[in-house]
């Protein structure tokens, strides 16, 4: 087995190095940061530069846009919020959303969006945790009335501009029928951001700020934001989105002035977090210790494990696998993992190096952060390289494959 580095064999991460290395060297990669962990020992790579052309050298604290990787994170937020009994699963969302309230569901997911019918029944807290409230990324919707609506109105991604603020936000929202009944269906993505909309509703306070207060400074996630500030934006790279037909590194998003370098009107649950790769592994590390951080109790043990476990249905799992299935070759394999929790992926089969029982997400900016029970594992992958083409997510395959191997017993 050669020697052992607390869970990790010196073969193992001399490999995954060697991995990593070669996809920075491959000229696809401009830079990463790695972290992985096992059994009270931290092993961190920096490999690569900051920008396309050189610039400065990637470091243990470079802070990088996580994209979808923020959803285990500020879904803690709305798992206080139960503990507290500020909310309950199985009551409408209505007296805090009331854009919501009164809903009208379209009677064909693809038809037109006067066709509807009224919603059996009113949005649940729990609808908006399982991803099931009736609206979201449907990767069989892609061509519908309702994809096109959805996007035009509540989309801020790259190409579209930054979002408004929360309550004009919710007011477009509001405009939309759902796609399908409460629920019923799980639909990626946006019921992640109502919840955000909701935890500050709740709170009476920005959720950045409960976040903050909460989450983020007991774990001493110090560089966690939903922006960075003027004095850190140096440890910021660009954001690349390589041209599909030709790879060309095209800017998405610079760092000074860029859209990470001032607080955001709409602070996304979704996807708007900027972090690093030790913030991370704080907070996963509280995961795998059932909410606890050190002494300190950050959520509770019911909640971590309603959070990472799967919540869905077999009807739900069904649907879920059937919209994944169908895009696997351009993902690389991310999303088949069978379940979802509460804002995170919860594999629920073998099928690949990660065993049953491994939760986390990965981000349209290249990022990748799970944990694993059964190993006592933890893994971080930051890029600065968007999923326009396959070479992040190949990256991000390639480092989990090689991290599973290194373990060492």
């Amino acid at each position: 087995m050669g020697t052992s580095n607390g869970g990790f064999s010196e073969g193992g991460l001399r490999a995954l190095r060697d991995v990593l290395a070669r996809h920075v060297e491959s000229k696809r990669i401009p830079g990463l940061v790695a972290l992985v962990s096992r059994g009270g020992r931290t092993h961190v790579e920096a490999i690569g530069t900051m920008r396309h052309d050189g610039g400065p050298p990637m470091r243990r604290d470079t802070i990088f846009r996580m994209a979808s990787t923020s959803k285990p994170v500020t879904m803690a937020a709305v798992m206080i919020l139960l503990d507290e009994q500020r909310l309950r699963m199985d009551e409408p969302v209505d007296p805090w959303l009331p854009e919501l309230a009164d809903r009208r569901v379209l009677k064909r997911p693809d038809g037109p969006l006067e066709d509807t019918v009224p919603a059996r029944r009113p949005i649940t807290v729990r609808d908006l945790l399982t991803s099931t409230f009736g609206l979201g990324v449907d990767f069989e919707l892609l061509d519908s009335p309702i994809r096109a609506a959805t996007f035009e109105r509540l989309d801020y991604s790259v190409a579209s501009g930054p979002a408004p603020d929360p309550d004009e936000w919710m007011r477009r929202l509001g405009e939309l029928p759902l796609s399908y009944q409460p629920g019923e269906r799980w639909q990626y993505d946006l019921s992640n951001e109502v919840l955000g909309v909701l935890v500050a509703r709740v709170t009476g306070r920005p959720l950045e700020t409960f976040l903050r207060e909460r989450i983020l400074d007991p774990l001493g996630m110090k560089d966690t934001a939903f922006h960075v500030p003027a004095g850190k934006i140096d440890r910021l790279p660009p954001l690349y989105g390589p041209d599909p037909q030709t790879g060309e590194f095209l800017v998405w998003d610079e760092a000074a002035g860029g859209r990470s370098s001032r607080p955001p009107a709409f602070q996304g649950a979704g996807g708007g977090l900027v972090s690093t790769v030790d913030d991370y592994h704080a907070y996963f590390r509280m995961l795998l210790n059932h909410g606890m951080h050190g002494s300190e109790r950050i959520l509770s043990r019911p909640a971590v494990e309603l959070m990472t476990t799967n919540r869905l249905t077999p009807g739900q799992q069904a649907a879920r696998d059937a919209m994944y299935g169908n895009i696997a070759h351009v993902a690389v394999g991310q999303g088949l993992h069978g379940g979802w929790g509460f804002g995170m992926a919860v594999r629920t089969r073998r099928v690949d190096y990660a065993p049953v029982g491994q939760f986390g997400w990965d981000g349209g900016t290249g990022t990748t952060a799970y944990a694993d029970p059964a190993n006592q594992l933890t893994g971080i992958l930051l890029t600065q390289v968007g999923m326009s083409t396959p070479d992040s997510p190949r990256l991000i395959h390639d480092f989990w494959t090689t991290l599973y191997q290194a373990i060492d017993d």
